[in-house]
């Protein structure tokens, strides 16, 4: 990380300049040097630089104007100050308005170097997280989603391919698999997107006002309707309606619902007036529509007229080579909200959550690593900060390794590598993480064991 770092060293004592420089160019930096402020802020307008080291006080310009300067043209560069005694309250000052540090002077070459490659650190772990947006903003869209598994990258083909219509659609799936997430997509992606999408949740609504939450209800036309209510569907006009759990929905709340999606209006309650609405509609449910209509508990009709487009999320048992990444970007997401400066979770930590099978699927993974991240006092997350009930069923998971009293050592390490690989679902970076070896190693393994 340090050959492609680039350091600008200003102080009007060239001798100064030059000294810090090369103590740094020793370590691998590359380094620029400027013997003045103003020459300074002329190789910061390039824009090539990563880290600037500025003595505070200059003849020409002084350290804060660089400060100020820097941030304006570089606002992701860090900024280092070398001040003398005498100015130290005037350093922290700096630091308030953006400064990285600052050091005291004599330099210490040691504690220099040590400051320098934290910030190079920080500013690599910023790049990666630019990187890991970028490439899911570009795979996803702005929403989000997380997954590489063949299952998701299926699932966010059909989103690309449907977000710019007005096709009815109906995502199904378990609980916390993120079909709600999934509707957001579309519609943050679609013409539509302009206008809030409205949310309702048939199941959270009692069945005697279900029909007024959906299409709305004039004043006087119950008792407690002391005023005229506009329902979803008119305030999902030109946006997109979300209907969640529809498999909960009442059979004659069911049939007004077809005949809004076959005409495109809408009567409100107590009313005679039909009000044209153009809403986009997408429901979900984690029932089994069809077995559903068996029972005689949902009308086929609106199944066929909700089911235009139909999307399935895989729960995250059936795409574990994805749980790395969910890990990996709930744990930096609730570490920024937190305000802990926590690095990673540990292998074994790791381990135990791969052998839980995840019920509550996305959803509960994400609770649990916030949960994890809460309660950490360490800047690493271990075995003893997972929550209890996952702990122990992970603890009692039968090992699905292969290995037996007798085995070669080869043979036994085929069968390892195996065991891991399933348990990671796939994901070779994180088994050869888990296997404490190398990518390239386990590469040559695989090919030599036939397990490519």
């Amino acid at each position: 990380m340090a050959d492609h770092t680039v350091i600008l060293v200003i102080d009007d004592k060239e001798d100064h300049a030059t000294a810090t420089a090369e103590a740094l160019q020793k370590v691998g930096y590359q380094c620029l040097v400027a013997t003045s402020g103003r020459e300074g802020l002329k190789i910061i307008e390039t824009g090539e630089v990563d880290i600037v080291i500025t003595d505070l006080i200059m003849h020409d310009i002084d350290g804060l104007q660089i400060l100020k300067t820097t941030k304006e043209r570089l606002p992701e560069a860090e900024v280092v100050l070398i001040t003398g005694y005498g100015t130290v309250e005037t350093a922290v000052d700096a630091m308030q308005k953006g400064a990285a540090t600052y050091l005291l002077k004599p330099i210490n070459i040691n504690h220099l170097r040590a400051e320098v490659s934290k910030l190079v650190e920080k500013q690599g772990l910023v790049r990666n997280n630019k990187e890991l947006h970028k490439q899911l903003d570009e795979k996803f869209g702005l929403s989000g989603i997380i997954g590489n598994s063949p299952k998701m990258q299926k699932v966010l083909n059909v989103v690309k391919q449907i977000s710019g219509t007005t096709a009815t659609i109906l995502i199904t799936g378990e609980s916390g698999t993120g079909k709600e997430l999934i509707a957001k997509t579309i519609h943050n992606n679609s013409p539509r997107k302009n206008y809030p999408m409205v949310v309702l949740n048939s199941a959270a609504i009692p069945e005697n006002l279900l029909e007024s939450e959906l299409f709305g209800h004039e004043k006087g036309a119950f008792t407690g309707a002391l005023y005229q209510r506009k329902g979803k569907f008119e305030c999902a006009h030109h946006s997109t309606l979300f209907l969640d759990e529809v498999g909960d929905m009442p059979l004659s709340t069911q049939v007004k619902l077809l005949r809004v999606i076959e005409d495109g209006v809408i009567t409100r309650i107590g009313s005679n007036e039909s009000i044209e609405v153009d809403a986009r509609l997408i429901a979900a449910t984690n029932q089994d529509l069809e077995k559903l209509i068996k029972e005689g508990k949902f009308r086929e009709d609106l199944y066929f007229r909700l089911n235009v487009v139909s999307i399935k999320l895989p729960p995250l048992r059936e795409r574990l080579e994805d749980t790395a990444l969910l890990i990996d970007t709930f744990l930096r997401e609730y570490s920024h909200l937190y305000d802990k400066k926590i690095s990673h979770i540990s292998t074994e930590a790791r381990k135990m959550l791969y052998k839980y099978p995840w019920p509550g699927n996305v959803r509960e993974l994400k609770n649990c690593i916030e949960s994890m991240v809460v309660v950490s006092t360490k800047n690493v997350l271990d075995v003893e900060n997972i929550p209890d009930h996952i702990l122990q069923r992970s603890s009692e998971a039968s090992p699905s390794s292969g290995l037996v009293a007798g085995m070669t050592v080869e043979e036994a390490e085929r069968e390892l590598i195996k065991s891991t690989l399933s348990t990671v679902g796939g994901n070779r970076e994180e088994a050869a993480r888990m296997l404490g070896i190398g990518e390239r190693t386990l590469y040559r393994k695989l090919d030599r064991y036939g397990l490519k």
